[in-house]
């Protein structure tokens, strides 16, 4: 499981540039729903062999009583109760300020992994600078610069190296491959619960509450015409009868980590509110990390043929980079379009796992050359040579040649296409990957 970093500190001392520097990328997820505010955002990032979530959060005042600081203090607590280590960012340049001692005293008085960060310290000696900071009592300053990338992997090294060692059982080291680990995700109230409930009321299935891995989860394992499965619900199962959507704070991370750990992901969207940002943000997340898919439209008896040609069309714009996903139109609440569900889940995991003999890729990349041959840029023209595969869940491909540096994104789709063709590759996304020989004269000694 990735862990969680929560960045907290009191306003423009550099956090979301230190979000940025540690995703690489300025397109966080946005958790922009109830009870959340705009200013918090998550993304996915890694630096060197460390994977991790990393929680962006507004100007941070404990105290705060009313207004808008209010609800941004109230947003930043639940961050930091969902992370698993939290960096504590201060302004070097500015020094030491009363709201950064609200700040240190509500962190130590939570007992939490802290990392104390004196951000904008380029060009500053790291004594006499940060000595005031001692004064926060939460151990040793660490001086970055996030706008200038100074420090940046030893920050990272430094936080997970304070996060405690998890204790891994013998008969945990490797999963049962025999099991589908399913994700249901998506926005609440989209049911969810409603969904997993009729799953486990089904005849066909055996079931029992057993505590999960990750936090504040559930699994339920369960099995369906000899098939093994571990339900795995981001919001958390109740036991039969009590199960009920509760108008309470949505867990973004409770929603990556799940898809993170998942064989397959569900996502479940709410026909009566079509395909939303959050919903697409999800899914972008879903193909980022690689995972096998199935896209259910939950609710479809509740609306009319007027809204479905709506649903369908904002699907086609929304969700137009899950086209390799099956797509089922059901009602969980009438147990109506669940059976082909679960094929499609069982194909999609199949695929995500497929084996792709070398001789077979390499005659069908010579046959998509002979088809249509890449597009030559200026001196080069692309020679692709053989194929094999490079991983599985998700399939990877690794192509062979020269000059394939200058092989276009258009070309890539028309290779994946023949290769999706071929081996059924339904549900899952396949990645390919370019490996230039080396000239061995380009380096030649003059």
């Amino acid at each position: 499981m990735k862990p969680v970093i929560a960045l907290v500190g009191r306003p423009n001392v550099g956090k979301s540039t230190l979000f940025n520097r540690l995703t690489k990328t300025r397109d966080a997820i946005v958790a922009d729903f109830a009870g959340l505010t705009r200013d918090r955002h998550y993304g996915n990032g890694k630096l060197g062999p460390h994977e991790f979530i990393v929680i962006d959060t507004g100007g941070f005042e404990p105290d705060a009583t009313s207004g808008i600081f209010k609800e941004m203090a109230k947003q930043t607590r639940q961050a930091v109760a969902e992370a698993d280590i939290v960096v504590f960012v201060v302004d070097a340049r500015a020094g030491l300020s009363s709201q950064d001692h609200e700040i240190g005293k509500y962190l130590r008085k939570l007992g939490k992994p802290c990392v104390l960060v004196a951000n904008k310290a380029e060009g500053l000696t790291a004594g006499a600078q940060l000595v005031e900071f001692f004064e926060l009592g939460l151990g040793e300053v660490f001086p970055v610069s996030a706008a200038h990338g100074q420090g940046i992997r030893q920050l990272v090294d430094l936080a997970l190296a304070r996060l405690p060692a998890v204790e891994v059982l013998e008969g945990d080291v490797e999963q049962d491959t025999s099991v589908i680990k399913l994700a249901v995700a998506g926005r609440p109230n989209v049911g969810k619960s409603t969904l997993i409930n009729t799953w486990l009321g089904e005849e066909r299935l055996v079931a029992f509450d057993l505590p999960g891995t990750t936090r504040d989860a559930i699994s339920v394992p369960f099995e369906r015409k000899g098939q093994r499965f571990e339900l795995v619900d981001t919001a958390g199962l109740r036991r039969k009868g009590q199960v009920f959507e509760a108008i309470e704070k949505f867990s973004v991370v409770k929603t990556l980590q799940a898809i993170e750990s998942a064989s397959v992901v569900l996502l479940l969207i709410d026909a009566t509110q079509g395909v939303t940002d959050q919903d697409a943000h999800i899914a972008g997340y879903i193909l980022e990390s690689g995972r096998a898919v199935v896209v259910a439209i939950n609710k479809w008896d509740a609306i009319d043929d007027y809204e479905r040609e709506l649903v369908k069309r904002s699907i086609e714009i929304r969700l137009s980079f899950l086209k390799f996903a099956a797509l089922h139109f059901i009602s969980a609440q009438k147990r109506q379009g669940l059976g082909p569900l679960w094929d499609s889940i069982a194909q999609a995991h199949k695929a995500a796992n497929c084996k792709m003999s070398t001789p077979v890729l390499t005659r069908l990349l010579l046959e998509a050359v002979q088809f249509q041959t890449p597009k030559k840029t200026g001196m080069y023209r692309p020679k692709l040579r053989y194929a094999h595969q490079g991983g599985m869940n998700p399939p990877i491909i690794v192509i062979h040649g020269n000059s394939l540096e200058h092989v276009t994104d258009a070309y890539k789709r028309f290779l994946e296409g023949r290769f999706r063709k071929e081996f059924d590759l339904v549900g899952t996304p396949l990645r390919i990957q370019m490996k230039s020989s080396q000239n061995p004269y380009s380096e030649k000694d003059e």
